[in-house]
């Protein structure tokens, strides 16, 4: 036993115990934002049945079982609940109800006790709306022009025929919203503001401000064609309507052009539900958000994401090569030396929101203010880079990472040999030559290391951007079909803070949950992939230098 203490043994069974438990854990996590998230789009039966409210009526109840909980019996008791039982505990539901446009709230959590028997009627609906959440019911009728044309089992081959053609114009409509005269209003501003410039140079001529209005009255012109061929389709899409009967009797006429899907989920099965289930998954990654994010997708935010790492990424790694080269290549190993790395290696420790008020004193209003003061004058009161952005984001987390890519890149240069770069330098090579033909190619890998160790921190960092250029939702992208085409200026969306908007901004909660679970598995994703694709370029110069050192 002795003999094995000495050996070593147990603490690599020790060592192997804590690595398998920490995957574990992973594991788990991962597993459980998976399950808590993934599910959310699977289409869930809705039941009938009554409640007994507090003041003893019996009211209908349509919707679905969302979630269960034991609760205790005392303490529905004192909510005003009458519980006719013996035991200390009983069960409560989170019944969603949705149609919150007319009971106020869409979520109700109710004592089990107090509940009939579940009924699943097949012509129950489930209407997904562009605004106000989801809405149950009883499908009665369609309508063309207020008129009925059609009714009960009739009325739904006329529903999914009509709920296309609406889908369809709206789509037409966004597009015209949001790229056709966006294009015309981002054409108008930069004329506006070319005539300010000239306006403060002096240069503004009577033959130039000709040409200014002849193209201003250009784009008028393409504007107001827009403008009419929108209103045509909106006029178009008010055409079609359905009525239905929710669960307090009430017959609710709801327009088409609102509605954004509808499904009979107790009459689909299985084949119908998987592809109804891909559908909005794929929805949730493509799609804009809506109804405060709590709605449809969240390309946005992975759009912001990725590009803002990128952007990261490509200041990150010159700067930090350059600073590790200097200080193990060329600067003289003294006090002052051990004193930088010092302060590099406390910089790593330091809180992450301490980089974003310095980002937003120094990027936003200081550099970003004398940019704006020297180069967009015309623009003035209005900021251009003096205003968080996408630009100023990407520094702050460059200067947030810069220490992991100079302490791993400090790491991969200590570990190329001495005698490779005497071997160059006695060959007749510079000591420039050698180091950047010999040593940076053998310590690219450690170099892809800490770009690896940026990565995984950057893009999970979310307090310093909120000061410095993330929003809750982003009009346009940094990136579109608009000269200069790469708008550093602007603001963005981030996984990150939607996850904890979402999550702790949200006016409804119970509707969010689920989605904090599935953009957190999306971040987890991003993430992985970023780095698989950064080790997967280390490897590949890993093995590259394995092949010189072969010949």
């Amino acid at each position: 036993m002795r003999n094995w203490f000495k050996g070593g043994e147990p603490w690599i069974w020790v060592t192997g115990g804590a690595v398998a438990l920490c995957l574990v854990a992973v594991y788990a996590v991962v597993w459980m934002t998976a399950a808590r998230g993934l599910g959310h789009w699977w289409p869930a039966q809705l039941v009938e049945t009554t409640v007994k409210e507090t003041d003893g009526r019996v009211t209908r109840l349509i919707g679905e079982v969302r979630d269960e909980e034991e609760v205790a019996v005392r303490r529905l008791r004192e909510s005003g609940y009458e519980i006719k039982t013996d035991d200390t505990y009983t069960t409560r539901i989170l019944f969603k109800q949705g149609n919150r446009d007319v009971y106020g709230v869409d979520f109700r959590w109710i004592p089990t006790p107090l509940l009939a028997e579940f009924k699943y009627p097949r012509d129950l609906i489930a209407v997904e709306r562009h605004e106000w959440g989801y809405f149950f019911g009883h499908l009665k009728s369609v309508k063309e022009s207020g008129q009925v044309v059609a009714e009960g089992d009739a009325a739904w081959p006329e529903v999914q025929k009509r709920l296309k053609r609406a889908n369809d114009l709206f789509d037409q409509i966004l597009s015209i919203e949001k790229h056709d005269i966006g294009k015309v209003n981002y054409q108008l501003e930069r004329l506006r503001l070319k005539q300010r410039k000239l306006e403060l140079k002096g240069e503004l001529t009577e033959a130039v401000r000709a040409q200014i209005d002849a193209e201003r009255k250009t784009y008028d012109e393409q504007f107001a064609k827009l403008q009419t061929r929108l209103d045509e389709l909106r006029t178009q899409n008010q055409r079609d309507s359905l009525t239905a009967e929710v669960q307090n009797g009430q017959i609710i006429e709801l327009p088409f052009a609102k509605i954004a899907d509808i499904i009979k989920p107790n009459d689909m099965n299985v084949a119908q539900k998987t592809a109804h289930y891909f559908g909005k998954l794929y929805e949730f990654i493509v799609d804009d958000p809506r109804e405060a994010n709590t709605e449809g997708g969240i390309f946005p935010a992975i759009f912001g994401t990725v590009m803002m790492v990128l952007l990261m990424s490509a200041m990150v790694t010159p700067l930090g090569i350059m600073a590790a080269v200097y200080m193990r290549e060329y600067a003289k190993q003294g006090p002052l030396i051990r004193v930088i790395r010092i302060s590099v290696n406390n910089l790593a420790g330091v809180p992450s929101i301490v980089y974003g008020v310095f980002g937003l004193g120094f990027f936003v209003y200081f550099l970003g203010g004398n940019i704006d003061a020297l180069f967009f004058p015309e623009a003035h009161p209005a900021p251009v880079f003096g205003s968080p952005g996408i630009l100023w984001s990407a520094l702050t987390l460059a200067l947030l990472t810069l220490p992991v890519v100079i302490v791993a890149t400090e790491e991969g240069l200590s570990r190329v040999p001495r005698s490779i770069r005497e071997g160059s330098l006695a060959l007749g090579a510079t000591k420039a030559e050698t180091l950047w033909k010999t040593v940076l190619p053998m310590a690219s890998p450690a170099m892809m290391t800490g770009l690896i160790l940026a990565i995984a921190r950057a893009a999970g960092e979310v307090a310093p951007l909120m000061l410095v250029g993330v929003v809750k939702l982003a009009p346009s992208l940094p990136l579109d079909g608009n000269f200069p085409f790469l708008h550093l200026e602007r603001k963005f969306m981030h996984l990150g803070f939607h996850i904890y908007d979402v999550g702790f901004q949200s006016p409804n909660v119970e509707a969010a949950r689920p989605l904090v679970y599935a953009t957190s598995l999306l971040l987890v994703i991003i993430i992985v992939v970023l780095n698989l694709f950064a080790i997967r370029l280390r490897n590949r110069l890993r093995e590259k230098m394995r092949g010189l050192e072969g010949v």
